[in-house]
């Protein structure tokens, strides 16, 4: 084991499947000198070890050069495309929705796309409203995709080598709130990958199941602690995969706790937290003991003002507060 940051477990799942496979290469805007450290660290830039050639940096146009990432896959290469700020996803969404998602449908299987694109979310940091979205939710309404949503080092280095070894186009959303987070990462020579669509048991526990989505996992782990003082236990756990959803590990901690609250940062209305209710409320409703609480960003736009946006977010305390309502 090594122990590395959330971003530096992303740097080096890519550099590990770009050794592993020449055709694997990088694009995005500035990634040969990336300065948000997720194509190079103090082991060196990516660009540095592969050239030009295999971290290629594109002009602003996101539309351009994730429609030049689709063609790459379709002709056998495994591009990682790299959109600076998730929210950018919007200027390219005619390739995601229209060619990205439906062509191996549309092709009847013919055609093949190795693609990963990785969508870092950066919330939480006084980012404003057209930088701040998490928009995970909304590609979870589109068939073609597959989503990840990593919370810790382990699973963004996991989940990204498993996306970028898939035959199908995978969706990484990271969630930045959780960048310098250091955790214990498997050895390079493990050759380790976690598979899509498997959850996570952050901890367990016998009262209440707490879900918790991408960067929710702070807050569930700080409200299960201290609710552990006051001999409540909560079992939290990860789902790391928007889609496939592990939906079978959900329902059975569930059946073993009674009681469910949802952590969830994306906004309310049509998030994943809503999803994974309507699911449970439809397969597992003779479990609950009470009714379902999700914890979500309000739908409403994310404030300049920190201390606006601070506010709107999940957190250790709403957190407790619904454990403790479900509970009551």
């Amino acid at each position: 084991m090594r122990k590395l940051t959330y971003l530096d477990a992303i740097v080096e799942a890519q550099r590990e499947e770009m050794v592993r496979d020449d055709k694997t290469f990088i694009m995005g805007l500035d990634v040969s000198w990336n300065m948000l450290g997720t194509t190079g660290n103090k082991d060196g830039m990516l660009a540095e070890q592969f050239g030009q050639e295999r971290v290629r940096d594109a002009p602003i146009s996101e539309n351009g050069y994730v429609g030049t990432g689709a063609g790459a896959a379709m002709v056998g290469m495994r591009p990682i495309i790299e959109i600076e700020i998730a929210p950018f996803l919007y200027v390219a969404m005619d390739q995601l929705t229209s060619i990205i998602a439906k062509s191996t449908y549309l092709y009847g299987g013919q055609a093949s796309l190795p693609i990963t694109i990785r969508l870092p979310m950066m919330y939480a940091v006084a980012n404003a409203a057209q930088h701040s979205d998490r928009p995970y939710s909304t590609m979870a309404t589109i068939p073609g995709f597959k989503i990840v949503a990593p919370s810790t080092p382990r699973d963004a280095y996991g989940l990204l080598k498993t996306a970028i070894q898939t035959n199908d186009p995978v969706l990484v959303f990271e969630d930045f709130t959780q960048a310098g987070v250091k955790g214990e990462v498997p050895d390079a020579a493990e050759d380790f990958s976690i598979p899509l669509g498997q959850a996570d048991i952050k901890r367990e526990g016998t009262d209440v199941t707490v879900v918790s989505i991408a960067g929710g996992i702070a807050p569930a782990l700080q409200a299960a602690e201290s609710l552990a003082k006051d001999g409540i236990s909560v079992e939290v756990l990860d789902p790391r995969s928007i889609f496939p959803l592990d939906l079978d590990a959900i329902l059975a901690s569930v059946a073993k706790t009674g009681h469910l609250v949802i952590v969830d940062p994306a906004h309310d209305f049509g998030s994943i937290a809503s999803h994974i209710s309507a699911l449970v409320a439809e397969d597992a409703f003779w479990d609950l003991e009470a009714p379902i609480k999700r914890v979500v960003t309000p739908h409403t736009h994310i404030p300049y003002n920190s201390k606006m946006e601070m506010s709107l977010y999940p957190n250790a305390a709403k957190v407790e507060q619904a454990v403790r309502a479900v509970l009551d």
